[in-house]
């Protein structure tokens, strides 16, 4: 097929040799399957800001880290070259994401880099060499949805020991190949510890895993990984060995009721945009 203009670059460098067809096309990047030597990988164009569907970006990037002085300044600014180094940071905080978790022991395919707006990583297939299916493409005994939840509990787990929160987990941004669950999607991944929504994203992401593994084992929903991971990170006991149980005891504590109802328009708002990206996937499928 024709090679889009973003990968021409990739081409011209001797970084791909052919692009065999596209794969999928989402709110924020477009993915293509690609060769590279003998190697089938894919490459993941990210779209421009204005073109770009996912909202509320600035609660994700806040907290991330730039090294660079000038560059920080800029984007807060808002300048043109402040804005060319914001767009840089969002595509390069996948990558860079990628690499954490990999060396954190969470399943992610692996990256072989970002340039100019395009991410070459693994393919991640089946036995037979297919691109491996998106979770909710599949249908799971209950044994088999008890067994990849505590796999996905692990991973969340493993990723907020790396200090990384997904931030937009569900069963759309997993694969499933013959070794279990694949974690894919990053370019979102909230700073654990300087992000102030980091705790909500935890909990959004860990309940939309556990409903949806529940429609195989219901008594999942009974389970409190959020609670339980966030308790022992804030309080520094939360290491790669630790042992969910996916039980807590709530604090007999009144509740504050102001910050209960944020957290409910939160919740609301966010699965409203929760079934907005179901309906582009399925419009895209």
């Amino acid at each position: 097929m024709k090679a889009p203009k973003r990968i021409l670059p990739l081409i011209e460098d001797g970084l791909v040799d052919e692009v065999l067809r596209p794969l999928m096309s989402g709110k924020e990047a477009d993915v293509f399957i690609v060769r590279c030597g003998t190697e089938i990988r894919c490459a993941k164009i990210y779209k421009e800001a204005n073109k770009r569907g996912f909202k509320q970006a600035a609660q994700y990037q806040e907290g991330r880290k730039v090294r660079n002085s000038r560059r920080a300044r800029a984007m807060e600014k808002g300048s043109k070259f402040g804005r060319g180094q914001q767009e840089e940071t969002w595509q390069n905080a996948e990558v860079d994401a990628l690499y954490r978790l990999a060396d954190a022991g969470v399943r992610v395919p692996t990256p072989y880099g970002c340039f100019d707006g395009v991410l070459l990583m693994e393919l991640v297939t089946d036995n037979e060499g297919h691109v491996a299916p998106r979770l909710n493409d599949i249908t799971l005994t209950p044994e088999q949805a008890r067994e990849d939840h505590a796999v996905v509990m692990k991973y969340v787990m493993l990723m907020l020991c790396a200090g990384l929160i997904h931030g937009d987990l569900s069963e759309f941004n997993v694969l499933v190949d013959s070794y279990g669950p694949v974690i894919i999607d990053l370019p979102q991944a909230v700073d654990a510890a300087a992000n102030n929504n980091a705790q909500r994203m935890l909990t959004r992401d860990v309940n939309n895993m556990t409903v949806y593994y529940a429609q195989y084992a219901p008594e999942l929903l009974d389970t409190r990984y959020a609670k339980e991971m966030w308790a022992l990170f804030e309080g520094g006991d939360l290491h790669p060995e630790t042992e969910l149980t996916g039980l807590f005891e709530e604090s007999a504590e009144a509740a504050d009721v102001d910050t209960v109802l944020q957290e409910i328009k939160a919740a609301w708002a966010e699965e409203q945009e929760r079934l907005e990206r179901i309906m582009d996937a399925e419009e895209s499928a």
